[in-house]
Formats: C-alpha cells, structure tokens, sequence
C-alpha cells in the first residue's frame, strides 16, 4: 500500500489539492490535534471537507488520537524538550491510546492510497512520519512517500 503524508504549510490552496490530485490520494486522514484554527486557512475542518470532495474527490478524515497532546506540541515548540523526547512521549501517548488496535480496524475501511495531514511543511520532524511508520510496522507492505 502506499501511504503518502503531506503538511499544508508554506503551500497555496492550488499547489496543496494538485499534489493529492497527481498523487492519486483517494482519502485524506488529518492527524491534526486541532482543525479549526484560523491559522488553518484552507484547511480549516469543515472547508477542507468540502474542498477536498467538490476540487478532488477525496474523501475527509479527522482523528485527532493520531495527534500529540497540546502540552507536547507546546514543549517541543518551545524548545524545552527535543525531539529524541518528544519522539518517546508521542509513542507512549500512542501506545496509552492504543493506536495500533485502532489503526489495524481503521485503516482497513478506508480507500486507498491515503495521506496523513498536518502543518508542518516537511516531515523529518513531524509526527506525521511517526505515525507513517507506526502503520509500516503494521502493514509491512506500506510504502511512504512524504509528498
């Protein structure tokens, strides 16, 4: 399966919905804690549901138990934590939510390919990639691609 992961910032509305369309991304599941920021412009929840489905035909997703807690996000911003630590809480925090039996059900109903969604513009640092991996461990067959 390829499993393609995207961030939205630093991309215009048309650069974004044309790097799913040529991915061929067929559902879009936002690992985003919070979707309604303003800060979210295009894809702040509801817009980006109907966006997503009226510009490319994809299918909207939101689980927000993908996510890092607030005070995590906060931490690793702030630089008070770096990312070996923010690496080994955001993993606990999974396990505690148990993201794996969740991920095994879930990702079974959806259509592929799939791409996880966040903010960052790239992944290396982002939780983005951990759950990409986390579902390669899952699915061993799962190719990614960080678009």
């Amino acid at each position: 399966m390829k499993l393609y992961t995207l961030g939205f910032g630093g991309k215009n509305a048309e650069n974004f919905f044309s790097t799913l369309e040529l991915a061929g991304v067929k559902t879009l599941v936002d690992i985003r804690l919070n979707n309604r920021s303003q800060l979210a412009g295009f894809t702040k929840a509801g817009d980006l549901e109907f966006f997503l489905a009226k510009i490319s035909g994809i299918t909207y997703c939101h689980y927000p138990q993908l996510a890092p807690e607030k005070e995590l996000l906060e931490a690793i911003r702030s630089k008070k934590i770096d990312w070996d630590v923010y690496t080994q809480r955001f993993e606990a925090l999974l396990q505690q939510r148990k993201a794996d039996s969740f991920l095994k059900k879930e990702l079974k109903t959806l259509t592929m390919p799939l791409c996880l969604l966040c903010s960052e513009p790239e992944a290396t640092y982002c939780h983005r990639r951990l759950v990409a991996e986390r579902i390669q461990k899952l699915f061993p067959k799962t190719e990614i691609i960080h678009l």
